[in-house]
């Protein structure tokens, strides 16, 4: 004997029942997608590094990925390290952690290393602070005999004595794009879109501070005394944390933030901007533009955790919020006013 059909009232429910439940997981999704959106967390990526070669080359990464490479490649520089050197901390940082600053790994792995406290590399609060954690890898890397000719792999696993020593090669052709913009080299080659972190913005002061952090109170000396648009003079940037770094740290003694000297700075656009100087030297002016554009690329790759609204160098202008954030000349910019601004990186902040 057959079953009776639902009734019209049974088929409704039921009807009712299955939008409910789509209903709900569209919420979730959307809710999902709105937090990625506000914080630039690990959804679709929104920093793009393109080849300055014009083979197409490019690499996409999320903002949270962005902040760890710029600090990875300014301890480098700041340090006296070559470009090969950042590309192999950034391939072994995309091989170990994806350049995520993680709390867990293999056993007592920590960090965008995976460093190991049980191994010497420090303790668990030293490894999760990146600029230790960078510190610390060039200080190892630079002890293996000609790494910079050695094939990434081979420089890479002399430093980490990973049981997959082959895996740190299919990160170098990413890693070699990062290096080049964020040393320098390849110009006007890092975008990001630039969304706001769920923080609320602090001004230059943050900025200020995560430059020293990174590449070391000296970075804004050039500057000398300026003033603000009010006329009155710059206040010195407060001194960046370190307090995960202790004076007694193997890396704390050469780390680029470790200088006791005051860091003059200028301020403009209602207090909203930070001017970096590009110190002028001999030659061409080849490496004082290789110089301004690691400040400024650093500068966007810190969009999204710093509020950065916009950045300018040599004449070209990163905006956030554009769909591509791609650099561009502004419209009234001459072309001696281009070359005046090589002279430093401004970079403007949001409210």
């Amino acid at each position: 004997m057959s079953e009776p059909s639902p009734t019209p009232v049974r088929r409704r429910r039921r009807r009712l029942l299955r939008f409910g439940g789509a209903l709900v997981v569209l919420l979730a999704v959307a809710g999902y997608l709105g937090v990625q959106y506000l914080t630039g967390g690990v959804g679709a990526p929104r920093c793009k590094v393109v080849s300055a070669n014009g083979d197409g080359a490019s690499y996409e990464f999320t903002p949270e990925q962005a902040v760890n490479a710029a600090t990875i490649s300014a301890i480098g520089t700041s340090r006296g390290m070559p470009e090969r050197a950042v590309a192999i901390a950034l391939a072994t940082a995309l091989q170990e952690s994806g350049l995520r600053n993680i709390q867990h790994g293999d056993r007592d792995s920590l960090g965008l290393f995976q460093q190991r406290p049980s191994q010497g590399w420090g303790t668990e609060k030293q490894i999760m602070d990146p600029t230790y954690a960078a510190g610390i890898f060039y200080e190892h890397l630079a002890k293996v005999p000609g790494y910079s000719r050695l094939p990434l792999t081979v420089a890479a696993q002399r430093v980490q004595h990973s049981g997959f020593p082959q895996a740190y090669a299919k990160h170098e052709p990413d890693a070699t794009l990062l290096a080049a913009a964020l040393t320098g080299r390849a110009a006007a080659t890092l975008t990001c879109q630039g969304r706001p972190a769920a923080t609320p913005a602090g001004g230059p002061a943050p900025v200020r501070a995560a430059l020293a952090r990174d590449f070391g109170r000296d970075v804004f000396q050039e500057a000398g005394a300026t003033v603000d648009v009010a006329g009155s003079a710059a206040s010195p940037a407060p001194a960046a944390p370190r307090s995960a770094v202790p004076s007694d740290s193997p890396v704390s003694k050469d780390s680029p933030a470790s200088s006791a000297s005051p860091a003059p700075v200028a301020t403009g656009s209602a207090g909203r901007t930070v001017t970096v100087p590009v110190p002028e030297g001999s030659g061409s002016g080849a490496t004082e533009l290789r110089r301004g554009w690691e400040l400024a690329h650093w500068a966007v790759a810190n969009s999204s955790a710093l509020h950065i609204d916009r950045v300018s160098y040599a004449g070209r202008e990163w905006s956030a919020g554009t769909a591509e954030g791609s650099w561009r000349t502004p419209d009234d910019k001459s072309g001696a006013e281009a070359e005046d601004t090589a002279a430093e990186v401004r970079i403007v902040t949001g409210q």
